[in-house]
């Protein structure tokens, strides 16, 4: 953090990144620690509103990207903007990521955004449609190569179904073991380091 010239007091902190963007955009970010409650836009809470209220409308966006904030951040925001829309009571995302990383972060993303639309989805009463994900710059790191030709020779399992076990209107009344994965079945893992 120091080489970046970013000097926040706690181990960690990441200065005003995904999180803080989603739920207090706009307010001045101090450290992790403080309490952000009623500053900024939350523009989660934004995009279930209007979900609920406007499923039609064009402008159901949460964005993580804020020039004003990128120098206070460890690392700018790669999956920068997320656009939701309904259509036959389905929720879908597309998801615009400026920078992916083909082999760590991609298939962290695919997750974390496709379970987001299922909760989305879950608090607003709709069934869950697509996650379109669009990519502006795909790499593949040098000490990754190996192991992504290693998960290329490996069959592809079939995709499990997510259940939620709770049924709630508030997104954040979930906790871990609200979800259960049926059918899921993997390979064993491909270790690779993480690059900046």
């Amino acid at each position: 953090m120091a080489s970046l010239n970013l000097h926040y007091p706690l181990e960690g902190d990441l200065g005003p990144v995904y999180g803080f963007q989603w739920r207090h955009f706009g307010a001045n970010y101090t450290n992790m620690s403080k309490d952000y409650t009623g500053e900024g836009v939350d523009q989660l809470q934004y995009v279930i509103r209007l979900i609920r209220e406007k499923p039609y409308d064009r402008r159901m966006i949460i964005s993580a990207w804020n020039p004003p904030d990128l120098p206070k951040m460890a690392l700018p925001p790669c999956h920068c903007l997320a656009q939701f829309y309904v259509s036959n009571e389905e929720l879908s995302c597309m998801l615009y990521q400026r920078s992916a990383d083909m082999g760590l972060g991609v298939p962290f993303n695919i997750a974390s955004y496709a379970l987001l639309t299922h909760m989305i989805a879950h608090v607003t009463g709709l069934k869950t449609g697509d996650l379109v994900h669009t990519i502006g710059d795909a790499h593949v790191y040098l000490d990754h190569i190996d192991a992504l030709k290693e998960q290329l020779t490996r069959e592809p399992k079939l995709f499990p179904k997510l259940k939620i076990k709770k049924d709630t209107k508030n997104i954040e009344d979930f906790t871990f073991e609200d979800f259960k994965l049926i059918g899921y079945e993997c390979h064993p893992p491909i270790k690779m380091k993480m690059s900046v």
